[in-house]
């Protein structure tokens, strides 16, 4: 179960997919040079190869347990916890006034995969920090700022998101956790469930985003606010040692991520209240921004996170598709099928490994492409001098947000499958590993929105909200891209991505035509959903096929003048020009598929009769 992080590859779709010239231009980013981000990612690497890739393994087993109100997790997680903090590595995109390092977002997202794929239980504790950090910088006071940012960007706290409670599931509009104003504070009364790292050991405060709704709120969400609500709270020496209400209930028994501890966390329950102190009727909470506004401010965190869970999970299927070209090279299995009465060979040589391993490859380097172009969409909308370049970056980031994070774990936990599949009944034996990768990874399309939730937010809101213009835009910039993309080696692909762009506006059509309503102020609430919402998934299957093609399209290209240069010399750049004549192949069809599924299945669905699904009479 050894994990070698992807660094050059990392590097390679950094430099020159991603635009890190572009973006180390940004205002403050001048020192992300090429060679900076190449030592970083092997620093990294050491890091999860040597000290979180080991005990992923370990944490599995042993898991998380709650010991008298108190979450304690795996052995040797504290003192990897504490390697990773002295690093600086929680740090790595935030400013160096407050002890960041002042990195941009894309090199962020090329470490976050390495966190992901050596330890992803491990990773999430830092994942939704990083998220309660950057929603803390941008909606919480100047004195919120100077009370938590600091300790959390250097790890000393954590973070979390307080979102779903047992009536709501992702319908957050059924929040009922209350908020009532008690001077300069609020007191939160309530139950929030599938808090990740909601408890444990590894920091000594945990920083609680938490939404609640005040006494006087309208109904939905328009009527949620969002708090601060620390687990420990200042004593009079502005020591923070004083227990908040909040109590750890349970922790949840899952599929996978054993070592993440998931809890139930319960808010004013009076386990912990100091007897006439803070939190004598709740939890004390501080209001981020203004009342009824918290939702806004949550989606910060959350579009953060879902690119950070599209990296997991492509992170996660790179570890499961190392491990199961390694099995292959050594499991040695039948003979080969030219030459049947020959030698026992390694099953790497049968054509059906040789397709599984090919799948896996392919769409893992055009996924890790596609999230850290997001990632340069992110730094470029936050920072770029240009306001016509900010509101077309922020176009890339809301358009592929759902896209990554929908299709890169969907693709994600297709590939650990695969992987799994490789190994034949060995991959089903707890012993290889193989299965602790499947597990792990099933949570990834559910987390942060399930990727039904992300397909709906792919035509609801990036489409029909605008009628397609938005969409459009990218689309366009895609286009203009494919004109640099080498024209007679790889001509084939260019048109096949051109093609799929095509698919894409033409279903975008199809869609509109399915939804009429009214459109006025941006509201989608008057369109017509039910046919379009039926063929939100493959939609949005359709939008990932056509971007990894596009990106393996680029990556080609840019491989082609390397092979220019030297000759055809180097492996690395002959691979990807044979991983992206294989997506195009195998893969790039399936953008018919697609087209042909929105156009003929919508009705078939959105008509159709729950009556059929009762089979017990």
């Amino acid at each position: 179960m050894i994990y070698k992080a992807p660094t050059r590859d990392l590097l390679f779709s950094t430099v020159h997919l991603a635009d890190l010239k572009g973006v180390a231009a940004l205002p403050g980013n001048a020192d992300a040079t090429a060679d900076l981000v190449e030592a970083i990612l092997r620093e990294a690497a050491k890091i999860g190869e040597e000290i979180l890739a080991p005990i992923n393994r370990s944490g599995d087993i042993h898991g998380v347990k709650l010991m008298d109100g108190q979450v304690q997790t795996a052995p040797g997680w504290k003192e990897a916890y504490a390697t990773f903090i002295e690093g600086g590595w929680n740090g790595l995109p935030f400013s160096p006034e407050r002890g960041g390092q002042g990195l941009p977002w894309l090199v962020a997202t090329a470490v976050q995969e390495i966190w992901h794929a050596s330890n992803m239980a491990f990773s999430l504790c830092t994942l939704l920090t990083q998220g309660a950090i950057k929603a803390i910088d941008l909606h919480g006071s100047a004195q919120q700022k100077d009370t938590f940012m600091d300790n959390m960007i250097s790890g000393i706290w954590s973070g979390t998101m307080n979102l779903t409670e047992p009536d709501a599931g992702s319908d957050l509009a059924a929040v009922k956790t209350q908020a009532i104003a008690n001077g300069d504070h609020y007191l939160i009364s309530g139950q929030k469930i599938f808090i990740t790292y909601g408890d444990h050991d590894l920091t000594e405060n945990i920083i609680h985003l938490v939404l609640a709704r005040l006494p006087d709120a309208p109904a939905g969400v328009k009527g949620i606010s969002l708090f601060i609500v620390p687990k420990f709270l200042p004593d009079e020496n502005r020591q923070w040692s004083v227990r908040n209400d909040i109590e750890t209930v349970s922790l949840e028994h899952k599929l996978g991520i054993h070592g993440s501890p998931t809890a139930v966390l319960a808010y004013g329950a009076g386990n912990h209240r100091e007897k006439g102190g803070p939190g004598k009727n709740g939890a004390v909470g501080y209001l981020v921004g203004q009342e009824n506004h918290g939702m806004k401010y949550m989606f910060t965190m959350m579009n953060i996170a879902r690119l950070a869970i599209g990296v997991e999970g492509n992170g996660v299927a790179e570890r499961a598709y190392q491990q199961s070209v390694r099995f292959a090279n050594e499991r040695v299995q039948g003979a080969a099928i030219e030459n049947p009465n020959g030698q026992r060979v390694t099953i790497i040589n049968h054509p059906d490994i040789k397709r599984m391993l090919m799948l896996q490859k392919c769409r893992i380097e055009a996924l890790r492409s596609l999230g850290l172009v997001l990632g340069a969409s992110f730094d470029k909308s936050l920072k770029h001098p240009d306001p016509a370049a900010r509101t077309f970056n922020q176009a890339m980031v809301e358009m592929l947000t759902p896209i990554a994070k929908g299709y890169m774990t969907e693709m994600g936990l297709e590939n650990v499958s695969i992987a799994l599949q490789v190994h034949g009944g060995m991959g089903f034996i707890e012993q290889t590993g193989a299965a602790q990768h499947y597990r792990d990874q099933r949570i990834t399309p559910i987390y942060e929105g399930t990727n039904g939730i992300q397909a709906l937010d792919l035509v609801g809101r990036k489409l029909l909200r605008d009628q397609g213009d938005m969409a459009r835009t990218v689309l366009e910039h895609i286009r203009k891209e494919m004109e640099t993309v080498h024209q007679s080696a790889l001509s084939s692909m260019r048109e096949q991505v051109i093609e799929g762009l095509n698919a894409v506006e033409q279903s975008m059509t199809t869609i509109m035509k399915m939804a009429r309503g009214d459109l006025s102020g941006g509201d989608i609430a008057g369109v017509n959903m039910k046919q379009a919402a039926a063929i939100a998934d493959p939609y949005l299957r359709l939008w990932g096929t056509v971007m990894c093609g596009w990106q393996l399209a680029r990556a080609a290209s840019v491989a082609m003048d390397f092979i220019n240069l030297d000759n055809g010399g180097d492996p690395f750049y002959r691979a990807k020009i044979e991983t992206a004549k294989f997506y195009f192949a195998s893969e790039m069809p399936k953008v018919a598929y697609h087209q042909t599924v929105i156009k003929q299945s919508a009705n078939c669905i959105a008509n159709l009769d729950t009556a059929i699904f009762e089979t017990l009479q």
